[in-house]
């Protein structure tokens, strides 16, 4: 039923397969969970991957294109239309995944999610940019990186910074279609984070999120800078996706 190379995942079988001209990967459950749920992970396939190893367990799939660090531009964004057709046509998959974004990822996860919010049963971020102009341009009061600005400007088609600059789509300014499709969101951070500062990022999405009248939790890991990404515990995680496909809590006690 699986395209590409098998390989061991931690247990289960992994697929490497290529659409699209971009590197996949589709890690299958053992037995899968009624209504063929999915974690669509956005960078860093396997770090920190408590929550994914979980859901796993649980029946659910694991899959990844690699669209080489492009922070979630609408090239990238084309070739997840490309992969997010494979998977629900090849596969079934079920229609609306659960997006995964750690770090930059979470770039992908809101801008798809903004496309697409039919397609969407939640959002993890974790430790997530939420505003280009916070990371990697550093105008706040985060470290920055000139490097990825600079790529970032190129991946965008960018003519200018000034151009960036009052890019309007950042996913703290595009918050509105995720939350009229009421896509629940759960992000995971650290108070000390001075890569990903909070305070221009997942505190500005809470806000303008409640606003709107979406859903939104956070976790805050006091005292924990950008990483160690996930928890030790990724029960709060996966209990949180578990819900968002209507599917029963491993914490019995969650409501």
């Amino acid at each position: 039923m699986y395209h590409g190379t098998k390989s061991d995942y931690r247990g289960f079988d992994r697929y490497d397969h290529e659409v699209d001209g971009c590197a996949t990967i589709v890690v299958a459950p053992h037995d899968v969970a009624p209504g063929r749920p999915w974690m669509w992970r956005a960078e860093f396939f396997d770090h920190e991957p408590q929550a994914d190893v979980a859901l796993l367990h649980l029946g659910f799939h694991l899959t990844f294109i690699e669209v080489h660090n492009t922070f979630g531009c609408p090239w990238a964004m084309d070739r997840w239309e490309s992969f997010y057709a494979f998977l629900t046509g090849e596969y079934g998959l079920h229609p609306k995944s659960a997006l995964e974004g750690l770090s930059r990822g979470g770039l992908y996860c809101h801008n798809w999610a903004a496309r697409h919010p039919d397609r969407v049963a939640c959002i993890y971020d974790d430790a997530a940019v939420m505003d280009f102009k916070s990371w990697p341009r550093g105008l706040g009061v985060g470290d920055g990186n000139p490097a990825e600005w600079e790529k970032l400007l190129q991946d965008y088609g960018f003519a200018s910074e000034e151009e960036a600059l009052a890019y309007p789509l950042n996913p703290v300014d595009n918050l509105a279609p995720l939350a009229a499709a009421d896509i629940p969101i759960l992000h995971v951070y650290g108070d000390a984070d001075t890569a990903v500062p909070p305070v221009e990022n997942v505190l500005v999405v809470q806000e303008r999120y409640g606003k709107l009248g979406g859903r939104i939790e956070t976790i805050c890991k006091p005292g924990v800078g950008h990483h160690p990404h996930s928890l030790v515990d990724p029960t709060p995680i996966v209990d949180f996706v578990m819900q968002a496909y209507g599917l029963e809590p491993l914490d019995s006690t969650a409501s």
